[in-house]
Formats: C-alpha cells, sequence, structure tokens
C-alpha cells in the first residue's frame, strides 16, 4: 500500500496467496475478488475506521483521492517472480470491522475475461 500525496491516489499491490514463508501471521490479510466488478480487501492490521487512513478509504471519493488496485495472485510461481495486473481504479461501496478493516470496492473496470478462471469466480 502505498499513498501519494501529490496525486492524492492510494495505490495498492495485493498478493492473493500469501505463502507462510513470506508473509508473517499479521500480513496473511484475506484478499480476494468478489466477482468481475468487486473486490474484498484488508487494511493493514492497525488501521482502525476512525483513523486518518481509515477516514481516507472512506471517504475518498469526497475528498477527491483516488484508489488504484493492483493484484496477482502469487509471489512466484516457478522460481519466477509474478507480475501485477492493474485492476484499475476502485470506489470505496462499505467495510465491516478495523484492525483490520475489510472494505469492499467497487472497480471502475470488470476484471478481464481471462483473470476469472484463475481467480475462481462464479460469473
Amino acid at each position: 500500500m502505498f499513498f501519494d500525496e501529490a496525486t492524492q491516489c492510494d495505490v495498492f499491490f495485493i498478493t492473493l496467496k500469501k505463502s507462510e514463508r513470506l508473509f508473517s501471521p499479521t500480513t496473511r490479510y484475506n484478499d480476494y475478488a468478489i466477482s468481475p466488478l468487486e473486490f474484498h480487501w484488508e487494511s493493514q492490521s492497525l488501521t482502525r475506521e476512525a483513523s486518518a487512513t481509515g477516514q481516507r478509504y472512506i471517504h475518498h471519493v469526497e475528498r477527491a483521492s483516488r484508489v488504484l488496485l493492483f493484484m496477482r495472485e502469487e509471489n512466484r510461481r516457478g522460481g519466477v517472480t509474478l507480475r501485477f495486473l492493474c485492476l484499475g481504479f476502485a470506489d470505496y461501496v462499505s467495510h465491516e470491522g478495523e484492525r483490520p478493516m475489510a472494505i469492499r470496492w467497487g472497480l471502475h473496470r470488470a476484471i478481464p475475461a481471462a483473470f476469472v478462471p484463475e481467480l475462481a469466480l462464479a460469473v
């Protein structure tokens, strides 16, 4: 996750399958595509709804900031580092809980059909 002040854009780099070797228990977030147009993402483990970051996520549209999602299935496959797929811009839909916040993002564009089987989405 990276917030760029100059462009007022949160950029998320999401790895879906998080190995125990590369991710600690506190960073193995439950991130997944809900549908071709919705994505479930968990914030960093200490993010609260009332925090500045939590409020930026919830109110990003009113505050004229943007959210950009990049996703890959796993870090490496067969010794090769996998690339990220740009899912594009997304808007806040809803959230549950905190520490971490489980946020539902609405994608501006559908996830390309070629990636739907890989993500095990029912279309």
